[in-house]
């Protein structure tokens, strides 16, 4: 459904398959959604400028040659053994700057596919200035996991979806029952079904913390993974966590039809 990558380097954009295994992902599901049944009551300007910059930026990286492209990754790209080693604030940039470059065309549709879906239901909730700070946040918290998980690792990360997630664990404790329109891809039968909010998001963050755990060996090839589990678990706890702090409070209590919380 989403993804994100830790880089070296984007071999969908690149077309080389033996950098495979050092493409790290924020990463796509069997589970792809379609739509939600909720509608937003204001426009999501915020997030669809945050959909168009990280267009732009792929563009512009598609723009450049192998060479510069390899060079501007390893420059801009989030890593781990070098924001330990040299920390500043040049390091500290790459956490917000890698959170809008994509290693290529899957990477990016499939994150902008799920932000354009759970987004604006989300700003609409927080408005629009407290959902770009929410958004930023969310980012730096997946960032942070995965280089407390991974210091060690020395490939660039890229994409997204470790702020995604974060949009997708405020999706969760906002809208828990909303029911979301989900393709499951059965062998070549493609199967439509309305799951609610809780179980499709709930089922993502369990496969995601579970193979995440299953990557904790310590090994050189865990290190390097072509996946960041623990940048989308990171984004998607703080999601749920930092969530009802940027939630408007307004004296009226306007409710959306599947705004049900069961807890």
């Amino acid at each position: 459904m989403i993804s994100s990558s830790r880089s070296k380097y984007p071999i969908h954009l690149l077309g080389n398959s033996e950098h495979c295994q050092q493409l790290t992902y924020y990463s796509a599901d069997s589970m792809i959604p379609l739509q939600d049944a909720n509608q937003a009551r204001s426009f999501p300007f915020f997030n669809w400028f945050i959909l168009i910059l990280n267009v732009l930026f792929f563009l512009f990286e598609i723009s450049m040659s192998e060479g510069e492209l390899n060079a501007f990754i390893e420059a801009n790209g989030f890593v781990p053994v070098r924001f330990a080693h040299d920390f500043g604030l040049g390091e500290i940039m790459t956490i917000f700057s890698s959170m809008f470059m994509h290693a290529g065309w899957m990477h990016l549709i499939s994150n902008m596919w799920a932000l354009h879906i759970f987004g604006d239901n989300v700003e609409d909730k927080m408005g629009h200035g407290n959902y770009v700070i929410f958004y930023i946040i969310c980012g730096v918290a997946a960032a942070l996991t995965d280089f407390l998980v991974h210091p060690g690792s020395g490939t660039p990360t890229i994409g997204a979806s470790g702020a995604l997630a974060g949009v997708l664990g405020a999706y969760l404790v906002l809208f828990p029952a909303a029911k979301i329109i989900t393709l499951i891809p059965i062998i070549i039968i493609p199967y439509f079904v309305e799951l609610p909010a809780i179980v499709f998001l709930g089922f993502w963050f369990l496969s995601q913390f579970f193979t995440g755990l299953g990557s904790l060996d310590n090994s050189p090839v865990a290190a390097e993974a072509s996946v960041a589990w623990w940048a989308h678990i990171g984004g998607f706890i703080a999601g749920m966590i930092l969530v009802k702090l940027f939630e408007k409070r307004e004296e009226y209590n306007r409710y959306y039809q599947d705004e049900y919380y069961p807890w």
